[in-house]
């Protein structure tokens, strides 16, 4: 697991213009910059970029070579997607929180080897960061 760090906002700035979804404009007049740490980030610090590797998690829109944005300064909650570090491995998962601990639950119904993950007092566990953010691959 490499997470991308950000060097410096202006890597991200770039020219933001408006495209039509329904009939096509002839004009391209209005154009605005596009800060993407602005947009996306909260905590420079502690936010990182990783690649999907994987199809545990396709119903959560997370699809193989999609960029997830993990913040390590989110608080962690139920249900929510996050990377975890569990028994010397890093996945991404849905957390179901309970009284009784915590469960990993993978998100894809088409593939039924993939399995919850019970977490118990046994396993070296950590919630390394919340996803704030999925960025799609065309």
């Amino acid at each position: 697991m490499i997470p991308q760090t950000i060097e410096s906002p202006e890597s991200f700035e770039s020219l933001l213009g408006e495209v039509k979804a329904g009939f096509p404009s002839p004009t391209d007049d209005f154009r605005e910059k596009l800060d993407l740490v602005k947009l996306l980030v909260r905590h420079n610090a502690s936010t990182f970029f990783f690649r999907i590797d994987g199809v545990s998690m396709v119903d959560a829109d997370m699809d193989e070579g999609d960029i997830i944005i993990v913040d390590r300064a989110v608080e962690p909650y139920n249900d929510c997607k996050a990377v975890c570090f569990i028994d010397g491995e890093y996945t991404v998962k849905r957390v179901s929180i309970t009284e009784h601990g915590a469960t990993l639950v993978p998100c894809n119904q088409a593939n039924k080897r993939f399995k919850p993950i019970p977490v118990g007092p046994e396993n070296d566990f950590l919630i390394w960061g919340v996803v704030t953010w999925v960025i799609k691959k065309a």
